[in-house]
C-alpha cells in the first residue's frame, strides 16, 4: 500500500515538473518575442534611402 502511495506522489511530482517546464518555455519564449518586436521598431530608420 505504502509503494502504491509513493507511486502516485512520485507521478504527480513528475507531472508537476513537467508542466513547470513547459509553462517556463512558454514564457521564455513570449518574452524572447516581446523583446524581438521592441528591437525591430527601434532599427528601422526615419527617412527610407532610394535603392536606385
Amino acid at each position: 500500500m505504502l509503494s502504491a502511495i509513493l507511486t502516485w506522489i512520485g507521478a504527480m511530482l513528475g507531472i508537476a515538473v513537467l508542466l513547470a517546464m513547459a509553462f517556463g518555455a512558454f514564457v521564455l519564449d513570449f518574452d524572447d518575442t516581446r523583446g524581438r518586436r521592441s528591437k525591430k521598431t527601434a532599427d528601422v530608420p526615419e527617412r527610407p534611402t532610394p535603392l536606385a
